[in-house]
């Protein structure tokens, strides 16, 4: 009777070993296949209703990374953006790495203009008690001839990635390196392509598409109906509104009254409307929601920065992408299938929808 006491030991031993190395051996290899397995684009939903067509209420440029922007009435769409936007960065003169607004709130402070009558683009700091004033003017689209005169081409870094830049001299920029208490340089995207990655990589979207220095995206797209139910919060639980300007978005549409945050559902995206005839249309794939950082606590009139609004708000119910659980989403990052004359006013219509929305870390 004791041996077979023992030899239930040994067997009840050996399964529960057994099923240990098993589990050790299967647990690992599936986290592992669920997470490495090759990414793809969402698929389209058949069952969820698209949302009504909007229209276009604001376009918004920002010719320097983390640096002021204004509001345009109309723009050309690129395949690598809005004309002009992002297309110039300040970096870093010795390690050449890209400076941005997530460490110095202070760049909100460098203003930005565009001259149309001559194509020029203005730089600008208002004086302070801390500041001298600043103005520089540069071509808004240089020529190569004028770039080989004024600038040297060279290397810049962006979220870790080593990009060609045109970069401006430091007589130019010494302005700048006094405001930033550093050796800052500008410069001005190369013709290098910058690929986009992440959910716009061409293993997932299909296609090979690229952007000047924007982070993730060529456009962003903003829903105002979205930015009044943040602010109603705001208003309601810290006395306090924002502008959407603090969210940097390309483009804001008006939204549906009845449904904010509509967005997150966008796949695809047609803009039309814009012709003499009324037939210009645009196409854009909807890549990813945009996951935030904490930016938006940023005033961009007197760069100082909220320790808490709005992203505490934000962080309580806004955290709706399950590829990245520990930021909040607001806005929408596009990839444009299609060149073409945006205009405020033009149609904005969700052509399909999507359910698996799934942010793919690209930076």
């Amino acid at each position: 009777m004791a041996v077979l006491f023992e030899d239930f030991d040994f067997t009840v031993t050996a399964l529960y070993t057994t099923l240990f190395a098993i589990l050790f051996v299967l647990v690992p290899s599936a986290i592992y296949y669920f997470e490495t397995r090759p990414a793809q684009r969402p698929t389209t939903s058949s069952t969820l209703p698209l949302p009504p067509t909007t229209e276009i209420i604001s376009l918004r440029i920002y010719p320097i990374k983390s640096c002021r922007g204004f509001e345009v009435s109309s723009r050309k769409l690129l395949k690598t953006g809005l004309d002009l936007d992002r297309q110039w960065m300040f970096m870093d003169a010795k390690e050449r790495k890209f400076l941005t607004i997530r460490q110095i709130s202070e760049m909100t402070l460098i203003n930005t203009a565009l001259d149309e009558a001559k194509d020029e683009l203005q730089i600008s700091i208002a004086k302070t008690d801390k500041n001298p004033e600043v103005f520089v003017a540069i071509p808004a689209h240089p020529s190569q001839e004028w770039l080989d005169k004024n600038t040297t081409l060279g290397t810049c870094n962006i979220w870790g990635e080593d990009t060609d830049g045109y970069e401006y001299s430091a007589s130019l920029t010494a302005p700048f390196s006094e405001f930033f208490g550093q050796e800052v340089r500008l410069v001005y995207k190369g013709p290098a392509p910058r690929v986009l990655r992440g959910n716009g990589a061409p293993g997932i979207l299909g296609r090979k598409e690229s952007t000047k220095f924007a982070d993730l995206a060529p456009v962003q797209v903003s829903n105002m109906r979205s930015m009044q139910e943040l602010n109603g919060r705001l208003k309601t639980e810290q006395d306090m509104e924002i502008t959407i300007e603090r969210f940097r978005p390309n483009i804001i549409v008006k939204g549906d009254d009845a449904e904010p945050w509509s967005e997150d559902v966008w796949k695809t995206v047609r803009i039309s409307g814009g012709g003499k005839g009324g037939d210009d249309e645009m196409i854009m794939d909807v890549a990813a929601r945009c996951a935030r950082c904490q930016v938006p606590n940023v005033d961009p009139d007197t760069a100082e920065k909220n320790k808490k609004q709005p992203w505490d708000i934000l962080m309580s119910y806004r955290r709706v992408d399950e590829g990245i659980t520990f930021k909040p989403c607001f806005g929408m990052l596009c990839i444009p299938k299609q060149e073409g004359a945006l205009k405020v006013g033009m149609k904005f219509e969700v052509t399909e929808v999507t359910t698996d929305h799934k942010y793919i870390k690209g930076m």
